[in-house]
């Protein structure tokens, strides 16, 4: 999988890997800033600081290969609930 349209590994960037992590081989820097950041509910790991800030530092989800999946499944719920789409279990 590796530098395919799922997965890229940049292990040149001066901040490889941005979170910590056990395997480095996995990890992930398609979505170096998270797409769901601005989403309030995004499924990650997160904290809200005292500051109102998102705190994702110990979320891994999309720097693993399976948060791909993840990311464009919100992406689309969001999407569709943003058109007006019914939910496909309706």
């Amino acid at each position: 999988m590796k530098n395919s349209h799922r997965f890229f590994c940049n292990t040149d960037c001066e901040y490889f890997p941005c979170h910590k992590t056990k395997r480095p081989e996995r990890f992930n820097c398609l979505f170096c800033f998270c797409p769901l950041y601005f989403f309030e509910e995004c499924g990650g790991n997160y904290v809200i600081l005292d500051s109102g800030v998102k705190d994702c530092t110990t979320c891994l989800i999309p720097h693993t290969p399976e948060g791909y999946d993840h990311i464009l499944g919100r992406l689309k719920a969001r999407f569709a609930e943003i058109r007006g789409d019914k939910p496909e279990n309706a």
